[in-house]
């Protein structure tokens, strides 16, 4: 028997496939694109052909993420704040506190024993210190998105973003270019102030070790960094962070009833 997660993001559609030990089989992250519901498609349709199994293998399908409604073959549909804990507790069973910073909103979330859920702080309002924000920064900087976390490395002078407002953000960067600052400078002043956005969310939950960080931005190094600083702990950073709330809803199919 498997179980299928399926997480529709708004940058990315992730799909992941685990055995009845919870084993991960086969996973997938695609684009999501303009359309959701092909994006949900084509990422499970590619998680199958990676394990060599067809969908009526598949005993059961949790859809979750933003577009978890224009999954029509999932047989049920859970929020990724639950899928993100039961996913980041699988990966790292002594996590307390979760920070989850998506394509277009963050989260923090604060779990117990077996991954429940027992509090949450989460920015859905606008953009500010998310993977859409850091692409708008990137092209404005015109360097590509996955350098921004090892160009903060270099930097040799504090730069602050007074702004988070992804607009205002962006035509700061763009007045810093003008006036000579250094790229690496500017990448890592927009890196202090995501770090301090989500840390503020975090706050008000209370820090406490462990922290396992799931989402695209976990891959960007200068800000994970960023964050152990300030909080003088490691992050936890699984192979592949962007999948934790695919894995989630997988495990969620699983225990289905």
């Amino acid at each position: 028997m498997y179980y299928a997660g399926i997480d529709i993001g708004s940058i990315s559609s992730d799909a992941v496939i685990i055995d009845k030990n919870e084993n991960i089989i086969s996973y997938n992250i695609s684009p999501t694109g303009a359309n959701s519901k092909s994006a949900g498609e084509k990422s499970f349709d590619y998680a199958l052909k990676a394990a060599n199994l067809s969908r009526d293998e598949i005993k059961y399908i949790v859809a979750t993420g933003y577009g978890r409604i224009s999954v029509p073959f999932a047989n049920k549909a859970i929020t990724e704040i639950t899928c993100h804990a039961k996913g980041a507790y699988k990966l790292f069973p002594n996590t307390k506190i979760i920070i989850d910073i998506g394509g277009q909103d963050s989260k923090v979330i604060k779990i117990g024993e077996g991954g429940k859920v027992l509090d949450f702080a989460m920015n859905d309002k606008c953009a500010a210190g998310t993977g859409r924000f850091l692409e708008v920064m990137a092209r404005a900087l015109e360097i590509p998105l996955e350098e921004m976390g090892h160009l903060s490395f270099m930097s040799k002078e504090e730069i602050a973003i007074s702004s988070m407002c992804t607009v205002f953000a962006e035509s700061e960067v763009v007045s810093l270019v003008s006036r000579g600052k250094p790229k690496e400078d500017i990448v890592n002043g927009i890196n202090t102030a995501i770090c301090n956005r989500i840390l503020s969310m975090a706050d008000r939950l209370g820090i406490e070790p462990q922290i396992t960080m799931t989402g695209g931005v976990a891959k960007n190094v200068g800000i994970v960094k960023k964050i152990e600083q300030k909080i003088k702990l490691q992050v936890n950073i699984s192979e592949e962070p962007q999948i934790a709330g695919a894995l989630g809803a997988a495990i969620l199919a699983l225990y289905a009833k």
